[in-house]
């Protein structure tokens, strides 16, 4: 385990042994289907919270700029001025002139990172780093049909890869689509 992956995986790991043992002496004493839901809920965590929130930690940071960005060159547009000038609130102003216009770069960039954080899992799967292997993953289904490739077996990693190409294009379009869809401007 290299110290990056001990730095994230420790904290969120005692944090979920400590709550999980605090709810099982609480709950699963006296409530075995609640012991049971809690067991699987830990499990869960385990195999995925920790991807999650390591795939995740610094995706905020685009957003802020993005939102910030497109805020500001919003907020000196001529209509906006003149929502100001003629005394409409600006409570009023940020919610009907200038959120609608920043949510289009704000959805494309929501796709665009959901589409990368699927291609990072399955990336991470591949190496044998993501989720265990027990668990469905494109990335997994890639690695394991790598060793039958050259064996006449070709379609064990080729239809994984494809339908990987396809989630990460499928979403990058509809966010394009929502873009198009909602932007004042094409109205």
């Amino acid at each position: 385990m290299n110290l990056p992956e001990l730095c994230i995986r420790r904290p969120v790991m005692t944090t979920l042994i400590t709550a999980s043992i605090i709810a099982f002496g609480v709950f699963g004493f006296r409530l075995l289907p609640v012991s049971a839901l809690l067991s699987n809920l830990v499990n869960f965590l385990f195999a995925f919270g920790v991807l999650i929130i390591a795939i995740s930690l610094g995706g905020w940071v685009q957003y802020a700029r993005t939102v910030r960005g497109s805020t500001l060159v919003e907020r000196n547009k001529e209509y906006v001025q003149a929502a100001r000038v003629i005394g409409v609130a600006p409570t009023r102003i940020m919610l009907r002139h200038v959120l609608p216009n920043v949510m289009g770069p704000v959805l494309v960039l929501a796709t665009i990172q959901v589409a990368a954080a699927i291609l990072t899992e399955a990336t991470l799967s591949f190496l044998g780093v993501g989720v265990p292997p027990t668990s469905p993953s494109l990335g997994t289904l890639i690695r394991i049909g790598n060793d039958f490739l050259f064996s006449g077996e070709w379609w064990i990693t080729i239809f994984p890869g494809a339908m990987l190409v396809l989630i990460a294009l499928s979403v990058n379009l509809l966010g394009d689509w929502l873009r198009d869809a909602l932007n004042p401007r094409l109205r």
